[in-house]
């Protein structure tokens, strides 16, 4: 398995001998890696692999089969206390690949969601919160706006500014650049790496745009769907670089010489 090298790190996030499965389906097995505090980690495999099932596994959606998921390397999620539990999940942000905004509610309102239902902020405070965050993802002065008013860029960077309501340690982004055109997805990019700079937060991105992936990943799993298993981890460049599986570099070249 390819392993580049990289410097010691702090772990956030580590998933031990995981195993995901529908009934007697595995879908992947054996699954070990670590994300590493500050990370940008890329989820990344071909369709199908079960990148984002991983995803839902590791914000508690979806139990796995066996194995563990542990959170500041110790803390095992599907073991945790009820309150232990609702610690960590008051920590994680999630955008997921739709955005997932109510659309009959306006960016306010859906930022807001978060924030009524684990704070207890004052309505005026919640609405200057709402505003900075929308600030944060360029979308200030659309607080009043519906989903359907705004272009897809701009209700994947709203989903976002929910994501990052109750400023979380860990962003987990689902596809964030599916379905948008390359400038958008670029602005996306320099967004995130922007985010993770000014915040602080560690970043689990599910991925298989290769601009993105090389624009921001520092650190990466690939699972693969035939392996039913991760057959190469670490920095993307380094895998594009230095990795002699050809399933790996025929993803990261898409067949060429480059990404």
């Amino acid at each position: 398995m390819d392993q580049p090298r990289r410097q010691e790190a702090s772990p956030h996030i580590v998933i031990e001998s995981l195993t995901m499965a529908f009934g007697s389906f595995v879908l992947q097995k054996d699954l070990s890696f670590t994300v590493n505090r500050g990370d940008v980690f890329i989820i990344m495999g071909g369709s199908g692999c079960g990148k984002s099932t991983l995803l839902r596994h590791m914000v508690g959606l979806q139990r796995p089969a066996s194995g563990k998921v542990l959170y500041d390397g110790a803390l095992s999620l599907w073991d945790a206390t009820p309150d232990e539990r609702d610690r960590i999940m008051k920590r994680i942000g999630i955008l997921y690949q739709s955005g997932a905004l109510w659309s009959s509610m306006t960016l306010a309102e859906n930022v807001a969601l978060p924030l009524r239902e684990y704070t207890r902020l004052s309505e005026p405070d919640i609405r200057e919160l709402c505003s900075l965050k929308l600030a944060l993802v360029g979308l200030s002065g659309f607080e009043d706006y519906h989903p359907s008013e705004i272009s897809g860029g701009m209700k994947k960077r709203a989903g976002l500014a929910r994501a990052m309501a109750l400023d979380p340690d860990i962003l987990f982004l689902d596809e964030p650049s599916a379905g948008l055109d390359p400038i958008s997805s670029r602005l996306l990019d320099d967004l995130i790496l922007e985010l993770r700079s000014s915040l602080g937060a560690t970043v689990v991105v599910v991925t298989h745009e290769l601009a993105s992936i090389f624009a921001i990943g520092n650190n990466s799993v690939f699972i693969d769907a035939e392996a039913k298993t991760m057959i190469a981890r670490g920095d993307p460049k380094l895998l594009l670089a230095e990795s002699d599986n050809p399933t790996v570099r025929k993803f990261l070249t898409r067949g060429g010489e480059g990404p």
